[in-house]
């Protein structure tokens, strides 16, 4: 059976993670892109701050192309043998799916959320690249939107909204969306 891989998209704090972390309740190897990059920022000595994160994504992509950060990703499973289904959580552009489409059954899953609602979960998370104001926020937004996401979004198999919803109704919504994935790819 040839291995499913999950790409989540979406803005920050759509609720990418939270349904990364369920699936791999379910099963499933989880690699966050935001760890990819973070890990490269460590390997240079930089520290992880938004700003700095950003800026080497946006670098990688102008050295590499808009594939780059799926290629640190290859290269992580690549030196793993574990090969069970993978959720890549945080794909920002068409060209990382098409990089993935090497390894596995690439499926892309879409999760929207409005703004009021991704800022909260930016906020409440408390991860050290958060928000600390509204004008940060829509700068975040704009640098996710110029590297490709909305492209991402716009062309994913299937998409939820996290709107108003419980965390126990996102996660039911994803779960249904891949167990029908699961037994195309079976």
């Amino acid at each position: 059976m040839p291995r499913l891989i999950v790409c989540l998209t979406g803005m920050p704090g759509a609720g990418k993670s939270t349904v990364a972390s369920f699936l791999k309740e379910k099963g499933f190897s989880v690699i966050t892109m935001g760890d990819a990059v973070r890990e490269e920022a460590k390997r240079q000595g930089l520290e992880p701050t938004d700003s700095n994160l950003g800026s080497m994504m946006i670098k990688l992509r102008q050295d590499l192309g808009q594939g780059a950060v799926a290629h640190l990703i290859l290269k992580k499973l690549e030196r793993d043998s574990n090969k069970s289904n993978l959720v890549i959580d945080g794909i920002r552009s068409i060209p990382e799916v098409e990089v993935l489409k090497k390894v596995g059954t690439v499926k892309l899953l879409a999760i929207h959320a409005s703004q009021d609602t991704r800022f909260k979960h930016l906020v409440d998370r408390k991860r050290s690249d958060a928000p600390t104001s509204s004008n940060e926020f829509a700068g975040r937004d704009k640098r996710e939107l110029s590297v490709g996401i909305s492209e991402a979004i716009a062309l994913a198999d299937e998409t939820i909204s996290n709107n108003e919803i419980t965390i126990d109704e996102l996660k039911e919504k994803a779960w249904a969306i891949v167990s029908e994935w699961l037994e195309e790819a079976s």
